[in-house]
């Protein structure tokens, strides 16, 4: 391998580097959004959770972390993703436009305890805003993943409680990020969990 080689590759890991950092650097704002799903949990709401395309299979990833823990003797949690029953999200798309494939899920499927988690990675997908504002006009905790250096409309939405965005305009480094997100939102939570008293009525208030 050549110098210029050795020079590329190393490019390719810096460009990595930063989404992450800045991710750690709003540890505030990811235990904020864990603790308030952990509070989801705790009164007995689900996790719904959505996203289009290469999303599409992180919000599947997601949702059987949720169920089916991979570490031994954590606490399985409820979870679906709206993205895997193709009848329903191809029958929406035919009849009402892709734009409301989730919303339409989401108005009766979901309930107000429950918390609504959507993917999008340059923060523009018109799905998965309308899903996220459908979520909160329902009383949802709503959460979402997204990419760019603003996070795009979603983020920029008043109806999204909680926005984590891994800044950059690579979509590749932002699948990446979206993975680290998701799989610390999953261990957090579960440190919630795990300390008693935190998720209690007297504590939450």
């Amino acid at each position: 391998m050549t110098a210029a080689h050795g020079d590329v590759v190393a490019a390719l890991f810096e460009r990595r580097i930063a989404p992450v950092r800045d991710l750690a650097s709003h540890a505030a704002e990811v235990a904020a959004t864990c603790h308030a799903m952990a509070i989801r949990f705790h009164r007995g709401g689900k996790l719904v959770v959505f996203g289009v395309g290469a999303a599409s299979t992180d919000a599947q990833h997601v949702a059987v972390e949720f169920v089916h823990p991979v570490i031994v003797g954590k606490r399985a949690l409820p979870a679906i993703s709206l993205t895997s029953d193709v009848a329903t999200v191809t029958g929406v798309a035919a009849t009402q436009g892709l734009g409301e494939i989730f919303a339409h899920q989401l108005r009766y499927l979901a309930e107000p305890a429950d918390i609504a988690l959507g993917i999008s990675t340059d923060g523009n997908c018109e799905s998965v805003q309308r899903g996220l504002e459908a979520a909160h006009d329902r009383g949802l905790l709503t959460v979402a993943l997204t990419g760019g250096w603003d996070g795009g409309a979603i983020a920029a939405s008043p109806a999204v409680d909680h926005v984590l965005v891994a800044r950059s305009q690579d979509p590749c480094v932002v699948k990446e990020t979206h993975v680290t997100m998701y799989h610390v939102l999953w261990e957090l939570v579960h440190v919630f969990f795990e300390q008693p008293g935190v998720l209690a009525p007297e504590v939450v208030a």
